[in-house]
């Protein structure tokens, strides 16, 4: 019998339609585009405005590009997981409400949180199902709404992130394609440097902490940014040896899109040229867990069968991790 591995057999996407350039965030907050391209590589991001729709909206839409694309019947679906840092609502699980709603009423489903590393963190969880022999597909949605949790004030972090959703469908392989390692990581020392304080169990909501402003994100960008650079970096130089891969066997380098100056230093450590990284930032900005998903959604035409393929996310609390995968199919 053939040995099961997990491949990626079908790609979806979407992103909002407003689009916030550095130009109009710069009447918003004390910033201009230089200051923001040279610092990110950010030029725009995409925000979704309209009242009442939240992350489930954008990943409903992905999911949906997806199944219509790849003709699959979501009554075929086994499981739907739901990666995302900013769910519709607490207690009630966003990708429940997502999978119904696409029509995949004979899967199981849950969100899985681990900041910007939970699509990664995901893409593990879908492979190990399906090599249990038990799952034929699984669909793994990445979908944020940062500009729910953005101070909009702070341009620290208002620069930086977008809105967005990206979905891939799992299923078995016996030609040896798909998830072929992993290095995943996490320290909790990274617990304070990115964070939002209130509306956990520790700070509940209450009139003081919206007055303080306590509901949007925070990040100690120094740090974060010297642990993103070592640690991102080092994982992704570290599933290079272990599996015997120089930079000209690597096709491409699909990194968390969360700052231009860490994906290069990640690039840089695999040896490997800009033309083999995959770079969305400066459209779509940081959206967090849909980053991944999306750099496969705008470059599907350019992956072929066999293709080596380095996955590399680092996330607030600390997490981050790096995944080999050789790609399943040819462009269609």
């Amino acid at each position: 019998m053939s040995t099961i591995t997990a491949a990626i057999t079908a790609v979806g996407g979407y992103v909002p339609e407003y689009v916030l350039t550095n130009e109009i965030l710069s009447t918003m907050v004390d910033t201009n585009d230089e200051w923001i391209t040279s610092r990110t590589g950010v030029k725009e991001r995409r925000i979704l405005k309209e009242e009442g729709q939240g992350t489930s909206f954008m990943a409903i839409k992905a999911a949906q590009q997806l199944l219509s694309k790849s003709n699959t019947n979501p009554e075929d679906i086994d499981m739907v997981i739901m990666a995302t840092a900013t769910p519709d609502m607490p207690v009630a699980s966003t990708g429940v409400y997502v999978a119904s709603q696409i029509g995949a009423v004979n899967a199981f489903s849950y969100d899985l949180v681990a900041a910007c590393s939970s699509f990664l963190f995901g893409m593990s969880t879908a492979a190990k199902y399906i090599e249990s022999g038990r799952y034929k597909k699984v669909l793994l949605i990445g979908a944020d709404k940062m500009s729910s949790i953005v101070d909009y004030t702070d341009r620290t972090t208002c620069i930086i992130f977008g809105d967005g959703a990206g979905a891939v469908l799992f299923e078995p392989n016996t030609e040896g394609l798909g998830v072929q390692d992993e290095i995943l990581r996490s320290d909790g020392i990274g617990r304070k440097s990115l964070k939002i304080d209130a509306g956990g169990s520790i700070l509940p909501p209450s009139n003081q902490t919206i007055a303080d402003n306590q509901h949007y994100i925070y990040q100690d960008g120094k740090t974060v940014f010297k642990f993103a650079v070592s640690n991102m970096a080092d994982v992704s130089e570290k599933i290079m040896k272990r599996n015997n891969l120089t930079a000209d066997d690597i096709t491409w380098l699909v990194p968390h899109q969360a700052n231009k100056r860490i994906i290069d230093a990640t690039s840089r450590r695999m040896n490997l040229p800009e033309d083999k990284v995959m770079l969305n930032i400066h459209k779509y900005g940081n959206t967090t867990s849909a980053t991944l998903p999306l750099c496969l959604f705008d470059y599907e035409n350019q992956l072929k069968k066999g293709d080596n393929i380095v996955f590399a996310a680092f996330g607030g609390g600390f997490t981050w991790g790096a995944m080999y995968v050789k790609w399943a199919y040819d462009p269609k």
